[in-house]
C-alpha cells in the first residue's frame, strides 16, 4: 500500500524540504515529490513538518519506569509507549552501576523481551559502569565499581540474546587498555566517562578501539593548559562521538556550542540521561539505590544535590540546540 503525507516541511539529513508530498511504500518512507500522483490517498499534515524519529542512546527511565527496577513491563510498555509519544522512536534502557547479578539480571529481561516493546523500539542496551572509577561518579554508587571483565561482558551479551551493548569504562582502571581491545573486536561499543583518567589515559583506550565519550564535560577530568585531560582527548580525538546533554544544568548553551562548532554536529550525540521522572511532576524519586529530588526542570541527588541524570525529552534538546 502506498500513500503520500503533505506537510510544510520535511526534514532531511542535509536539507529541508519546503511543502510537496512524501511517499509512504508499505510503511517505509520513501521518497519526497513536489506533487502527489493524480487520485493518490494523502495524508494531510498541513502545517506541520515531518521528521525522523529521535534515537535516545542513553536513557535510564521515563514515566515511573527505570531499567533498573528490573520489571521488564516497565521497559517494554510503560518507557516504548511514553518515548515514542515524545518523538523517540528507538531506544537503548541504560543500567547504572549495580552487582554483577543485577547486571546479568537486567540483561536477560530485557534481552528475552526486546522485541515485545510495544511503543519506541529497543534496539542495545547501554551499561553505565560498572567499570568507573570514584572521583567522578556521580549518581552511581561507588561500592560495585570495579576493574572492567570482558568475561562478565560476555556473560552480559550472552544474556541480551544478540541485543548490542554499549559498556562505559573509565579508562584508567587495571587492564583497561586489554579490555577494549577485546570487547571491541567482538563487536560491543566502549564509552569512556565517569572517569579522573589523563589526556594519555583517553587516548590509549581510543587507540585501542573506544569510539565514544559518555556525557560530554559531565563526570570526566576537565580541561587544563598542562594536562588537557579527557576533556582535552574528547575535543582533539576527531574520530570519536561525544553524548552531550542539553537541558541547561549539566552544560550550559555556550559550552554545548562550542563543542558542536569544534567537534561538528555529525561527531555529537543528543541524549537525555532522564531517569524515572521524566514525564513526571515534580516530587522524590530513586535514581538506581539512590533518593532523587526532582524540582524546577533538574533531577538531584537527595544527598548532597549532585545532578542525577536529567528530566530531559530529546526533543527539547533538539530544540535546544537549533
Amino acid at each position: 500500500m502506498t500513500y503520500y503525507i503533505k506537510a510544510d516541511k520535511f526534514f532531511y539529513p542535509y536539507e529541508v524540504k519546503t511543502g510537496g508530498f512524501l511517499s509512504i511504500n508499505n510503511g517505509k518512507f520513501g521518497q519526497w515529490t513536489a506533487e502527489a500522483p493524480a487520485g493518490a490517498e494523502i495524508l494531510d499534515c498541513s502545517g506541520q513538518v515531518i521528521a525522523p524519529g529521535l534515537v535516545d542512546t542513553h536513557i535510564h527511565g521515563f514515566g515511573g519506569a527505570d531499567t533498573n527496577d528490573r520489571k521488564i513491563e516497565g521497559i517494554i510498555k510503560t518507557m516504548s509507549e511514553g518515548l515514542l509519544a515524545a518523538g523517540v522512536t528507538s531506544f537503548f534502557p541504560t543500567a547504572v552501576t549495580a552487582s554483577h547479578e543485577e547486571l546479568l539480571e537486567i540483561a536477560e529481561e530485557i534481552g528475552s523481551n526486546a522485541d515485545k516493546a510495544v511503543g519506541a523500539k529497543i534496539r542495545g542496551l547501554f551499561f553505565e559502569g560498572p567499570y568507573f572509577t570514584e572521583e567522578f561518579k556521580g549518581a552511581q554508587n561507588p561500592k560495585y565499581m570495579r576493574d572492567p571483565s570482558y568475561d562478565e561482558l560476555a556473560q552480559y551479551d550472552a544474556a541480551a540474546k544478540g541485543l548490542p551493548i554499549k559498556i562505559g569504562i573509565a579508562p584508567e582502571r587495571e587492564g583497561s587498555t586489554a579490555f577494549v581491545k577485546e570487547a571491541v573486536g567482538h563487536g560491543f561499543t566502549v564509552a569512556l566517562g565517569h572517569s579522573n583518567a589523563t589526556y594519555a589515559d583517553a587516548v590509549a583506550a581510543v587507540q585501542a578501539g573506544a569510539t565514544m565519550w559518555v556525557h560530554a564535560f559531565n563526570g570526566m577530568r576537565g580541561l587544563n593548559h598542562r594536562e588537557p585531560g579527557m576533556v582535552g582527548a574528547v575535543f582533539n580525538l576527531s574520530n570519536t562521538y561525544a553524548e552531550l546533554i542539553c537541558d541547561g544544568f549539566h552544560v550550559r548553551p555556550e559550552a554545548c556550542q562550542i563543542l558542536m562548532r569544534e567537534k561538528g554536529t555529525d561527531h555529537v550525540v543528543l541524549i537525555t540521561d532522564s531517569m524515572r521522572a521524566a514525564g513526571l511532576s515534580d516530587g522524590e524519586y530513586y535514581l538506581g539505590e539512590f533518593p532523587v529530588i526532582v524540582k524546577d526542570g533538574a533531577a538531584r541527588l537527595k544527598e548532597g544535590g549532585n545532578l542525577a541524570g536529567s528530566i530531559l525529552l530529546l526533543k527539547d534538546a533538539v530544540k535546544n540546540v537549533a
